[in-house]
């Protein structure tokens, strides 16, 4: 069992684990256990034996008290948990499997039969700290992220790629990992009139792509936000000319279909260790040497500083220049 209850795109960039797994263990029973509303991104998963869930709105520890009792019974080789959290530390520890794997840093970690050093270092992908944890039980290789839209989400979407076309990723969770709208706006304004422009995002993100349409000048625009699912969107990424996103979930979704991708990074910094993978993958940054950037790991919910000059500096130019 390969464990991933965080995020979205966390749980896009475990799937690595899951890919190379299967690559050593063809025959294996491979479960992946993560939070509930992230499950739609494995429903038809080719290599996954159980995708089994987490329920944290509801019931947080009952649930967790549950699947512990599932997991036990399941009577795993491996439990791999890609997590530094103390829940998920506590359902390893005791999850009676023989080989119980998860990085040092984690609370639990104290009754791992293998503990991996958990190191955040200039040049190393959250990818590669991952695979570490089964780099014993496999090897050294690297191993890109994957997902596997089913027929259906190609058929889907299969109207709008008969053009040639761009998709827009406009919004993040945090403020400061969100390129400005008026900067969206600007940008899609000066896309050539033979391209098509795609905005994708959740149903909290449709106003948001409903302002850039009405504020912007171009009107070869539509929104998917809320209307396409992740897989249904990650399909429409992977015939782009170009995919444009934040440092958020639609990055990993591009860099599991090893889609074109230009990722736009404001407050953080591709150091991190959460870079676009994609082949063909392009970072724009601000050119100006801000001694405020990064102001943290993870975005914020407004500038520290109250200029959010890390993101108005970024000249659009360059994010065009991507499409000549």
């Amino acid at each position: 069992m390969v464990i991933q209850t965080a995020f979205i795109g966390d749980a896009i960039l475990g799937s690595a684990v899951l890919e190379k797994l299967h690559r050593f263990y063809p025959e294996a029973k491979i479960d992946y256990l993560v939070c509930k509303g992230n499950e739609s991104l494995f429903q038809e998963h080719p290599f996954i034996h159980q995708l089994l869930i987490w329920d944290k709105q509801e019931n947080k520890y009952a649930h967790l008290l549950k699947l512990l009792e599932f997991i036990k019974k399941q009577q795993y080789d491996a439990v791999i948990n890609l997590q530094r959290f103390a829940a998920t530390g506590f359902l390893t520890a005791f999850s009676g499997a023989k080989q119980k794997i998860g990085f040092d840093k984690n609370p639990f970690s104290l009754f791992f039969t293998k503990k991996i050093k958990h190191e955040i270092k200039q040049g190393v992908h959250e990818v590669d700290r991952n695979l570490k944890l089964i780099e014993h039980l496999t090897d050294t290789s690297p191993q890109k992220p994957k997902l596997y839209p089913s027929s259906l989400d190609k058929f889907t979407i299969t109207t709008y790629t008969n053009t040639k076309y761009i998709t827009v990723s406009p919004a993040s969770v945090w403020f400061t990992k969100q390129f400005p709208k008026h900067k969206w706006v600007k940008f899609i304004n000066q896309i050539p009139q033979d391209y098509s422009v795609y905005l994708l995002g959740s149903k909290d993100d449709s106003t948001l792509c409903e302002q850039i349409i009405a504020e912007s000048t171009n009107k070869n625009i539509i929104s998917f936000a809320g209307k396409l699912s992740l897989l249904q969107s990650a399909a429409l990424m992977e015939k782009a000319i170009m995919n444009y996103v934040n440092d958020s979930a639609p990055m990993h979704l591009a860099s599991a279909m090893n889609a074109n991708t230009c990722a736009v990074y404001c407050s953080t910094v591709p150091g991190f260790g959460f870079g676009p993978l994609a082949d063909k993958s392009v970072i724009i940054e601000t050119k100006e040497k801000l001694d405020c950037r990064p102001c943290g790991l993870h975005g914020r919910k407004k500038c520290p500083k109250q200029h959010f000059n890390c993101a108005e500096t970024i000249d659009v130019k360059e994010m065009l220049a991507l499409l000549t």
